[in-house]
């Protein structure tokens, strides 16, 4: 199932000191974790559990409480903050065994400094002002990519960048373990859909492997008239549906087995990704739109023409934005609008776009598809069903990942939703329109010099400091546009 289940993650809380100060200043820096990691369990905004694991104050403590990060599948990454100076040599060994996502929380248990009673005592007990340099600086002389979150721990920007961290640790395990699906090829002669999938399993984790359509068609072939009609009457009741003809009835109907049976074929083997393309399609009686806008919605990540690249971040992007506003979509840019002062970027595709980007009520409709052949079913040929909409303004990003040979880049170009000048009352598909930053002359240029992908992922539901935590922890390349 592609169900996104923070519940079963943790967070390891690390802190550092020293036997310097005594074991009543020690009692306090662990007294005084504890305070922090409660306060962060207890905002909303950060999904994963944070779970206190120790004061560490010697190279044993260090080596063991990495070694138990490490080897805990439920853990994603360790937050680790020095309480107090803490000799950085000690952190080493420890560090180099790391093989989990680092957060150094540059923080204090107080907010404010008491003028009037500190003395020496305080100082020495209270100065990560002191110890989180010399942590940094052994980070950065091992090479360690983390993310640095400095301010008060209550604060809101603070949580904030907290919890964006937690989330894309959780995508990040969850790309480590993720299967890609591809079934069919990629579409023939196109460059960028193609790549190295051993290297991006190295890099990211996930492992792609290719099915032929006929192994999906079993499974379809197996869905019951009943079960289709079921969730046919869902689609009826969640959507507008404006045509009742035979040929739009019998469409709806075999979509609905589509998405049955596709779901069926994912979970029995592992996937929680996966690819189509229209030029495989033999066995089927259409190219699986709605089924594939459905399953996005439901956390599964999709591309079209056999792009596994972005199949696979479109789940991880999945992941960082479950239970957030805004939706995440594959999403292709189609055409532009020049208008003087006014230009735009109309995104779309042929069939596959997320709903949970949608304005709205989608509406499920049956159209012609110019491309994409099934003469096995000539009363359905080029018919097929998918769900109509325009998205919300807003601030959005749009992400891919390329392989250039020798490494992977990650690409995002910060942009602006609109709303379209006037109804797209003949357009088919759904699409959302945007404004490139920092517009669209400098923003498409740079894409493309950078060798951006035609596909990406869309999403209003996050930002790039997502993505640049991601990278870090990914340990690509990034390119932002902004």
């Amino acid at each position: 199932m592609a169900k996104i289940d923070f519940s079963k993650y943790k967070i390891y809380f690390i802190t550092g000191s020293q036997h310097l100060y005594g074991e009543g200043p020690l009692k306090q820096v662990a007294d005084n974790s504890k305070v922090v990691v409660d306060a962060l369990n207890a905002a909303k905004e950060i999904p994963i559990k944070i779970e206190f694991l120790t004061v560490a104050t010697l190279n044993e403590e260090i080596i063991a409480a990495i070694q138990k990060a490490n080897a805990d599948d439920s853990c994603i990454g360790i937050i680790c903050w020095m309480h107090t100076f803490s000799p950085a040599k000690m952190w080493i060994n420890g560090l180099k065994l790391l093989q989990k996502p680092m957060l150094h929380l540059n923080t204090q248990c107080n907010c404010d400094i008491p003028w009037s009673t500190m003395d020496m005592d305080f100082m020495n007990l209270n100065q990560a002002a002191h110890g989180d340099r010399e942590f940094g600086f052994i980070c950065t002389r091992l090479g360690i990519a983390r993310k640095v979150v400095n301010g008060f721990y209550k604060d809101p920007q603070v949580v904030k960048e907290i919890a964006i961290w937690s989330r894309v640790a959780a995508a990040w395990a969850d790309c480590k373990t993720m299967k890609v699906a591809r079934l069919g090829d990629n579409m023939r002669e196109v460059a960028v859909t193609e790549g190295n999938k051993v290297s991006a399993q190295i890099q990211f984790g996930y492992s792609c492997n290719g099915y032929a359509i006929q192994d999906v068609v079993k499974y379809i072939n197996a869905v019951s008239d009943a079960e289709a009609e079921a969730l046919v009457k869902e689609y009826y009741a969640t959507y507008k549906v404006p045509s009742t003809s035979d040929v739009a009835k019998k469409s709806i109907f075999a979509a609905a087995k589509q998405e049955i049976g596709l779901r069926a074929f994912l979970d029995e083997i592992g996937a929680t990704a996966f690819t189509t393309t229209f030029e495989n399609l033999y066995g089927l009686d259409q190219l699986p739109g709605l089924a594939s806008q459905r399953l996005m919605e439901q956390g599964y990540g999709f591309g079209a023409e056999g792009d596994w690249k972005t199949a696979a971040l479109t789940r991880t992007m999945k992941v960082m934005a479950a239970g957030l506003e805004g939706g995440v979509s594959f999403m292709e840019d189609y055409t532009y609008h020049f208008e003087q002062g006014r230009q735009r970027v109309l995104g779309a595709h042929m069939l596959e776009v997320c709903p949970s980007i949608a304005a709205g009520t989608p509406s499920l409709e049956v159209h012609h598809l110019g491309i994409g052949s099934t003469p096995d079913y000539p009363e359905l040929n080029l018919e097929p069903a998918r769900l109509v909409f325009t998205t919300k303004p807003g601030p959005a990003i749009n992400a891919t990942v390329i392989d250039l040979g020798d490494h992977f880049r990650l690409i995002v170009n910060e942009l602006e939703i609109v709303e379209p000048d006037q109804p797209l009352s003949n357009l088919p598909v759904a699409s959302t329109l945007w404004i490139p930053k920092p517009n669209l002359h400098e923003g498409a240029r740079q894409w493309i010099e950078a060798g951006g992908a035609h596909h990406s992922v869309n999403a209003p539901a996050l930002s790039t400091e997502y993505m640049e935590d991601f990278a870090r922890m990914a340990g690509i390349e990034m390119v932002t546009i902004k």
